[in-house]
């Protein structure tokens, strides 16, 4: 007897919090065939010795819904154990849609997700229109990763309603009936439920607030029930983080799964400082769970925030007229402006055109922004801030954000932590990811391309909260189990995020020692020439999917494994 491929010697971590062990993984077919002592041969073999061996990391949270149609690599997730990404977050896509309405939902999605308009005009084919046939156009294409959608509700309302849809009118009777039957026909299809969004900052980029923000517990439950018509899936649902108060909305989503019978997940975020709104919401999960409910808060491992830059979509200084005069040089020109005296001093004694927008409070939070440097630290200390940097300097914040920005020829970033900071540390998200009801997730890989850079998180996981703080650490085997297990039993996954007979050969080979993070780097690979951060890491030995190893040591092989997830997926017979 031969495999196609043997993993040998390596430390396996389970993906269910087993104590890890040395031993072999066997793999035919794509799936595992044995593990322990594997004594025939390999069509191909990997000496794990002293590498850890864990299943493929699962992402919950992906925007992946244009970059898996226009690329065949789902960077940076793959290039961090990624094997399987969910898409279709927060309510906004690409289907269902009439031709007529492409215009606004591209303006949705370059609003909510920073994905430049011209990227999806020009990256996208749009040769459908039903969400049924965007999964047939999904399942056509060949890519690195696994990929599962939800159904979004901001593109079904338009669909649907039309005009009155983009204009957040309330739904009929007629629309609620043909939303539930296209809810149901998505997830005959494929969809692993439907996804919506209730969060105040996701606007249009002309400045509306998307289509779904205004619907009413009757349009929530019609769509809820075509998912159950179906067989059943998960809602996402994104609160409004900004109010603060999870209620009532959330309270609505919770009684609209518990009387339809599907599991929810939502997206928490930790305030940095004042109440501690989020504990109210964890305290509307142990409810709700206690009384028969599936509900799991979604959090990020370490800050959610911005990255600022010259070459970026935000900065300091980006809505100053006098820095507008020259933010359309080239890079080199700009810093050149920047440095000379007079073109500083103006700039800095300008006020913003627009005070009041979202994107001036984000550039300009001091005391919550820091230097990235290389290695990047996602956890820097207060006394690193802006702010303080600028104070110890002698020095007005402004005027320290400047100089920064002008660091490595301009190509200097800075981070904002908006959130899961409190009293600026993670001390608060060291205590929530160890929570049955939590999962990891919101790393938002294919989108926010000019200001966030997340999807990296799983190495963030196994560097900082297992080798690397001092206080607080993940055993290898629970932050595994985070990654892999977890997230896939959420998503309804059974099939995948563990190593054991008969699961899906989803698997990392990783240098636990030499693993490391690099700063973002921005590329220029989107279609029509768009710019996009990316971000890689050292220590993936082998990322495998299906059996296939699409990446050794960093980089990517010639392998297109990656297949769409049609629904929720069965644990294997073995199992």
């Amino acid at each position: 007897m031969t495999y196609d491929l043997v993993i040998r010697g390596g430390t396996v971590v389970d993906g269910l919090g087993g104590a890890p062990f040395t031993g072999d993984v066997a793999v035919r077919g794509g799936v595992i065939v044995s593990v322990g002592t594997v004594d025939a041969a390999g069509a191909r073999e990997i000496d794990a010795t002293g590498l850890l061996v864990t299943p493929g990391f699962v992402d919950l949270h992906t925007h992946y819904d244009g970059q898996a149609i226009w690329s065949d690599r789902l960077t940076p997730s793959s290039a961090h154990g990624v094997t399987t990404a969910v898409m279709g977050n927060c309510g906004v896509g690409f289907a269902p849609c009439r031709p007529a309405d492409h215009d606004v939902l591209v303006d949705v999605m370059a609003g909510v997700e920073d994905i430049p308009g011209v990227v999806m005009v020009d990256g996208l084919p749009w040769h459908w229109e039903t969400f049924p046939e965007f999964l047939d156009a999904l399942d056509a294409g060949a890519r690195d990763i696994d990929v599962a959608a939800f159904l979004p509700h901001s593109p079904l309302r338009v669909y649907v309603m039309g005009r009155r849809g983009v204009d957040r009118e309330p739904a009929g009777p007629e629309d609620l009936a043909m939303m539930r039957k296209l809810a149901a026909e998505a997830v005959q299809a494929g969809a692993l439920g439907f996804a919506s969004s209730r969060f105040t900052l996701h606007k249009t980029e002309s400045g509306r607030p998307i289509p779904s923000y205004d619907a009413d517990r009757a349009e929530i439950e019609a769509i809820a029930r075509g998912v159950d018509d179906a067989g059943g899936g998960l809602i996402q649902f994104v609160p409004d983080l900004v109010a603060g108060d999870y209620e009532p909305v959330l309270q609505t989503v919770f009684d609209v799964a518990a009387d339809v019978g599907l599991p929810v997940t939502f997206t928490l975020a930790i305030g940095n400082a004042g109440d501690p709104f989020f504990l109210d919401a964890l305290r509307m999960v142990e409810k709700a769970n206690s009384n028969g409910g599936h509900i799991s808060a979604q959090i990020f491992p370490r800050p959610i925030g911005l990255m600022l830059g010259l070459e970026l979509s935000g900065n300091p200084f980006v809505m100053y007229p006098s820095y507008r005069e020259i933010a359309a040089l080239p890079l080199a020109e700009r810093v050149a402006q920047m440095r000379k005296p007079e073109v500083r001093e103006r700039i800095l004694n300008d006020k913003p055109e627009s005070d009041g927008h979202p994107l001036m409070f984000a550039a300009q939070a001091w005391n919550y922004m820091f230097p990235l440097g290389e290695p990047p630290n996602y956890e820097p200390s207060p006394s690193d801030s802006i702010g303080a940097r600028a104070q110890a300097r002698g020095v007005s914040p402004l005027e320290e954000a400047y100089d920064r920005l002008l660091d490595d020829d301009g190509h200097a970033m800075l981070l904002v932590t908006l959130a899961n900071f409190r009293d600026g540390s993670l001390d608060t998200v060291a205590e929530l990811i160890r929570r049955d009801d939590v999962v990891l997730g919101l790393g938002d890989g294919g989108a926010h391309y000019g200001m966030i850079c997340d999807a990296s998180f799983p190495t963030y996981m196994l560097t900082h909260w297992v080798r690397d703080r001092a206080t607080g650490r993940l055993s290898v085997q629970d932050a595994v189990r985070e990654l892999t297990s977890v997230p896939a039993r959420v998503a309804g996954l059974a099939d995948r995020g563990r190593i054991a007979v008969g699961y899906k050969a989803d698997l990392n080979v990783i240098d636990a020692d030499a693993l490391t993070l690099h700063k973002p780097v921005i590329v220029n690979d989107l279609p029509a020439g768009g710019r996009r951060l990316d971000q890689t890491a050292d220590g993936y030995v082998a990322t495998i999917v299906s059996g296939e190893v699409i990446a050794e040591n960093g980089q990517p092989t010639a392998a297109r494994p990656g297949k769409l997830i049609r629904g929720r997926q069965p644990a294997p017979a073995s199992a």
